[in-house]
């Protein structure tokens, strides 16, 4: 089904799938395993022991790498539509291009080093992931409508710029809430010290999570108007 789809639609399809499936999988492994609560644990802790953790490493950095394709290629398109259009400076894409590929290595730190093995490590790249995570598509969304009529709709413009503010509203939380947890552990239980910090926190990280792949959703639509040659020329179908 990927694969007949028109430009290079695929690309972000493939990225939303798989990262869902990556999410999703190692939790259900987790809870199966008995190794976290069923009631909304951290990402990472349902990737923390074996089984899952092989999963969720492999699975995450496969993630990892779609995302920074993706970017890229969305970095070519709007570089290609700005020739004509001059609606935003060439500096501002790459600047937002950076952020966006700063988000995928804190990304692959997270699926890496896992969280109870080198916590401080862990935390700086999921801290990376996120935070760059949310510049990138704020930027993104502020490019979309300087590039509206031509290349976007005010309706993808609204929905991109709407996921872009639930993300960053649930980021804060989850970095202030996180910061008052004084254990790291996975195997949390209603009631005990600083469980109510790590179930607000930890409902605002699955908020961001899947923020982001909505977000990469909306690409779709704009993926297949556009086909990247080998050379990494492109060109409007």
């Amino acid at each position: 089904m990927l694969c007949c789809m028109p430009g290079v639609a695929f690309v972000p399809a493939l990225l939303v799938s798989w990262s869902s499936a990556a999410f999703i999988i190692s939790y259900v492994i987790a809870v199966l395993a008995g190794h976290v609560e069923p009631l909304v644990p951290y990402i990472s802790d349902t990737g923390t022991k074996p089984p899952e953790s092989g999963v969720f490493g492999f699975m995450i950095n496969i993630s990892a790498l779609l995302a920074a394709i993706t970017m890229y290629i969305r970095y070519l398109l709007i570089e290609k539509q700005n020739e004509s259009s001059h609606f935003v400076r060439s500096s501002c894409n790459m600047f937002t291009l950076c952020m966006g590929l700063m988000g995928c290595t804190g990304m692959g730190i997270v699926a890496t080093f896992q969280e109870l093995a080198v916590p401080s490590v862990h935390d700086i790249g999921a801290l990376v992931a996120f935070g760059s995570g949310v510049v990138y598509i704020t930027l993104q969304s502020i490019i979309s409508y300087k590039s509206c009529p031509r290349w976007n709709t005010y309706f993808v413009c609204h929905v991109r710029m709407a996921i872009s503010v639930i993300s960053c509203i649930a980021f804060i939380p989850m970095i202030v809430f996180a910061s008052k947890i004084s254990v790291t552990k996975i195997d949390w239980t209603p009631g005990e010290k600083d469980y109510t910090y790590h179930f607000i926190s930890a409902i605002c990280e699955w908020t961001v999570a899947f923020g982001f792949i909505f977000f990469f959703l909306t690409f779709i639509r704009d993926f297949q108007r556009f086909s990247v040659r080998i050379s990494t020329e492109i060109h409007e179908d």
